[in-house]
């Protein structure tokens, strides 16, 4: 991570989404250490909510935060692998405008190829941009939100990465 010092860190608001038929509050593991990094970044944790896997309220749930102009990202855990619960993909092909950010996809299996090797080719893991708001989708595994959140988010969304990252964009996700 190329942190510079010189400029000002920008928090944001982020929504933490649990995709499950199983999780609860009390053992949403992965929503725990997503939330805890989140705000350990010196972020704003927004929302939070846990979804079961259901295309069209998880569909609902992505269009209800991207409008709140209180949210500026989501970052979901769960839903992203081969079964037919698996939907976040496709609830996030539901939402008007959404433009796909592949290199995210790209780049997280090949931090977790590190980690958990060819298995992680079953990971559909996938990031949008949707009418300003940016939603990151990981899968539901500690491990997974732990290479997401350490390998890729905590830097891009820090307004003070370079060259780059998310954030220094965000004034200018709605052009047109």
């Amino acid at each position: 991570m190329a942190i510079d010092e010189s400029r000002t860190f920008k928090p944001i608001n982020i929504a933490v989404l649990t995709v499950s038929d199983t999780r609860t509050p009390e053992t949403d593991t992965s929503g725990d250490i997503l939330a805890g990094r989140v705000t350990s970044a010196g972020h704003n944790l927004a929302a939070r909510m846990i979804v079961k896997d259901d295309a069209k309220a998880l569909a609902a749930q992505f269009d209800a935060w991207i409008d709140d102009p209180a949210i500026d990202a989501v970052v979901s855990t769960g839903g992203t692998g081969l079964t037919g619960r698996d939907v976040t993909p496709e609830a996030l092909a539901m939402i008007e405008g959404a433009r796909e950010i592949p290199g995210f996809g790209e780049l997280f299996r090949w931090l977790s190829f590190k980690t958990i090797g060819t298995s992680t080719v079953q990971s559909r893991a996938l990031a949008v941009v949707a009418r300003g708001t940016y939603i990151f989708a990981l899968p539901g595994s500690n491990g997974a939100v732990k290479d997401g959140w350490d390998g890729i988010l905590a830097e891009q969304l820090d307004s003070r990465n370079r060259p780059c990252n998310f954030v220094e964009l965000m004034p200018r996700l709605k052009e047109v």
